[in-house]
């Protein structure tokens, strides 16, 4: 069976295999809260590892309604390609050997990079504004450096999104080093441009519909019309503002 990389693959084939796949379970993933688990997803002449993350392994949050996180991965892969960023590895929702869940491109990355060290290297400038711009907001709980991979082609990747989206301010994050700055014109177009969008009630809005709350929806439009308003990147609101351990 051939075994193309993922990175040459269209991001359309790959939904497709990670959406109609066969999945298999290789092993559980080290270091998560949640239950985390590496599969294989294989279609038709395809194969691609995947991380699979069911809804019955969500460890229940006080703050987040229970069995919502799966959802809440699946909500800010559709933003970020809504926007044009394309930060977030190809995500699904679909049934797995243990149910209903998020599947996502597992991304085989350098293991001793994070974002502190792509800051530290430079060249990353831009993408990173863009992941700041796009954590304030889907009001991620959780950036850790850690949270963002650099694929062994040099791409900056952002995974995790379990704890965003919730209609209360929630925002932590280690990168707070552009506060008070102009929002790239890029950014801020790509910003109207899903404003437009969610007015429009396009796909990408139906699918958020059935994603997050009617209550979380409504935040997130405020958060996004106030990005459009100010056009720059807000300071922290009520602490705690960084995550911990930061990495």
């Amino acid at each position: 069976m051939d075994e193309p990389q993922p990175q040459t693959l269209e991001v359309a084939r790959v939904l497709e295999v990670l959406a109609r796949g066969e999945l298999s379970i290789e092993t559980a993933l080290p270091y998560s809260s949640n239950y985390t688990l590496l599969a294989t997803l294989t279609y038709e002449e395809l194969r691609v590892l995947a991380v699979y993350k069911p809804r019955r392994g969500e460890r229940p949050l006080w703050d987040f309604t229970r069995g919502t996180l799966y959802r809440r991965e699946v909500a800010a892969y559709l933003v970020s390609e809504a926007l044009g960023f394309g930060l977030v590895p190809p995500t699904v929702l679909r049934d797995g050997p243990y149910g209903v869940g998020m599947v996502q491109l597992f991304i085989v990355n350098d293991e001793q990079s994070h974002l502190f060290t792509m800051l530290k290297e430079g060249g990353y400038e831009a993408m990173i504004r863009r992941l700041c711009a796009f954590d304030c907001l889907i009001n991620n709980a959780d950036r850790k450096s850690g949270h963002a991979l650099k694929g062994l082609d040099g791409r900056l990747w952002a995974i995790d999104h379990g704890i965003c989206f919730h209609h209360e301010p929630k925002l932590r994050t280690v990168l707070w080093d552009f506060v008070g700055e102009p929002l790239p014109g890029e950014v801020l177009a790509s910003l109207c441009a899903f404003r437009a969008r969610l007015d429009a009630g396009d796909a990408v809005a139906q699918s958020l519909e059935t994603l997050l709350d009617k209550v979380e929806l409504r935040a997130l439009r405020r958060r996004l019309d106030r990005l459009i308003d100010t056009g720059v990147f807000p300071a922290p609101g009520p602490g705690p503002n960084v995550p911990w351990p930061p990495v």
